[in-house]
């Protein structure tokens, strides 16, 4: 199977110890077990890929219709989290109801991880883009203000892109080239080096890369 990529979920952050003892700090992510849900072809669908859905349970009257009868041709049970997962070889013989599993995986090489990250809700120029802030002496009256946004002869007005205070976080981040550490195959887990977005419990999508970059 040439699919190159698996759903998951965080799990949480430990550690490893190498070798020569060093302490490797790792994610713990379980990846799969998924099911191939559909196939789309570049004759019908403009592109080769396979819509993969994780195996977890949830109950029939949380599915809608529509969804209900996309699994039920699929001849797959319903499932809360699916994605699309591109190929490479279009002569791949993936089918609904194939199993894609964490075996798929080596240890030492290197995957991208993509998830939301953590919502930190409506913040200012300091935390949002590490602003450094005014004195904190006293009298001061400038601390964490965003201070000057433009000049006054040129350009006369703001740049486009600015940066101020705003919504902060709840955006799909991808953090690249991680290593694979460890693989249990029992549990389907995947430890990678690093960290990856989202909170412990968010849903992440691992593929892997042609070579580290």
């Amino acid at each position: 199977m040439a699919v190159n990529g698996i759903l998951g979920i965080k799990l949480g952050m430990t550690q490893v110890f190498a070798e020569d003892g060093a302490a490797v700090p790792c994610t713990v992510l379980q990846a799969g077990p998924c099911v191939v849900v559909q196939r789309r072809t570049k004759d019908k669908d403009g592109y080769d890929a396979v819509q993969l859905g994780l195996v977890e349970f949830i109950k029939p009257q949380r599915v809608n219709k529509a969804l209900t009868g996309h699994f039920k041709k699929a001849g797959v049970a319903p499932m809360r989290y699916t994605g699309e997962v591109r190929i490479e070889d279009s002569k791949d013989e993936s089918k609904p109801g194939d199993r894609v599993l964490v075996e798929n995986f080596k240890v030492g090489e290197f995957v991208d991880v993509s998830g939301v990250s953590k919502g930190k809700g409506f913040q200012g120029g300091v935390k949002r883009w590490h602003y450094r802030g005014g004195d904190n002496t006293h009298g001061s009256m400038f601390h964490r203000a965003p201070g000057g946004i433009g000049a006054s002869s040129f350009p006369s007005r703001v740049w486009p892109g600015q940066h101020f205070a705003g919504h902060m976080g709840n955006e799909r981040k991808t953090s690249k080239n991680l290593r694979v550490v460890k693989i249990d195959t029992d549990e389907n887990l995947l430890l990678v080096r690093g960290a990856v977005p989202g909170p412990a419990g968010g849903y992440i999508y691992i593929r892997k890369v042609k070579a580290a970059k």
